[in-house]
């Protein structure tokens, strides 16, 4: 079970964490996580690069370690990078200080102040262990759930997920992932087009 768009009550519960941006620059926040993974991200760079699209990959420590070519070609783009921890760990299932040490590992490789917690599962003392370790730490959730890792929804229910719910100002979550590869290589260059049509940009979320 997953809600595609967050309830105004749980950002109102997390006020602490960026759930969307300003809705005045016409601009939408596309980001994606797990990656680095060989074949999906490539894929997805191309795509965004025909429609001049830039965006923000919450990577794994470990995928980079592993792909460091393609975590270059991210930054080559001009992409922003967000940390999504080492392993993929799961904030409500993992010990305060496991999580705080695992975002370290991966803050090394990746040096971003930019954070997503791998599920959006994370303690309240862990927002707190990350602020006081990094204090210029910004906590990145969504406004918009794509729904591309649920290997029971169809590529085209996928589209129809982020053309319904996305606005201006919406921070989207797609995967770079070998799961959600058959439905963000369908839903990603559909929506682009949609959206630029009618005049919208694509930011990178700030440094």
């Amino acid at each position: 079970m997953y809600l595609i768009k967050t309830p105004w009550l749980l950002k109102k519960l997390y006020p602490q964490l960026i759930w969307n941006k300003s809705k005045a620059d016409r601009c939408i926040y596309l980001t994606f996580d797990d990656g680095p993974i060989p074949i999906v991200t490539t894929h997805i760079l191309n795509i965004l690069k025909q429609y001049n699209a830039k965006a923000t990959f919450f990577c794994i420590g470990d995928n980079v370690a592993k792909h460091p070519d393609i975590f270059k070609q991210l930054t080559d783009d001009g992409h922003a990078i967000g940390n999504h921890t080492y392993n993929h760990l799961k904030g409500w299932e993992t010990d305060n200080k496991i999580y705080l040490d695992n975002f370290l590992q991966a803050d090394k490789v990746l040096d971003t102040h930019l954070f997503r917690p791998p599920y959006g599962r994370i303690k309240r003392q862990q927002i707190r262990d990350l602020q006081d370790t990094r204090p210029d730490i910004k906590i990145i959730m969504w406004d918009v759930l794509s729904g591309d890792f649920d290997i029971n929804l169809s590529p085209e229910a996928c589209l129809q997920n982020v053309l319904k719910h996305t606005e201006a100002g919406s921070i989207v979550v797609f995967h770079d992932s070998l799961k959600a590869y058959d439905r963000v290589k369908y839903t990603l260059p559909r929506a682009l087009e949609v959206w630029s049509k009618v005049g919208f940009s694509f930011c990178p979320l700030p440094l």
